[in-house]
């Protein structure tokens, strides 16, 4: 699995990347996880609103951050 959190640098942000950080260590799963934080890659998400996140290359969240276990639910689709 790959998860990929969108933004660039704001405080959402980091809080969504420090979140998803604990619901991959809460999973015990493999998780590849990546920040991006290049505005053309963002943007080939076509997110307009930051923070988002992707999973397996498909946008599940943009705007906002999410809690632990929303994340959890998403991780296991």
């Amino acid at each position: 699995m790959k998860i990929e959190v969108l933004g660039t640098g704001c405080k959402k942000c980091t809080e969504l990347e420090n979140v998803v950080k604990m619901a991959i260590a809460k999973s015990g799963k493999f998780v590849q996880l990546e920040k991006v934080d290049d505005i053309m890659k963002i943007m080939a998400y076509q997110v307009v609103s930051t923070p988002g996140l992707v999973i397996d290359g498909k946008v599940v969240s943009t705007g906002k951050v999410l809690s632990i276990d929303e994340v959890l639910v998403l991780m296991n689709g």
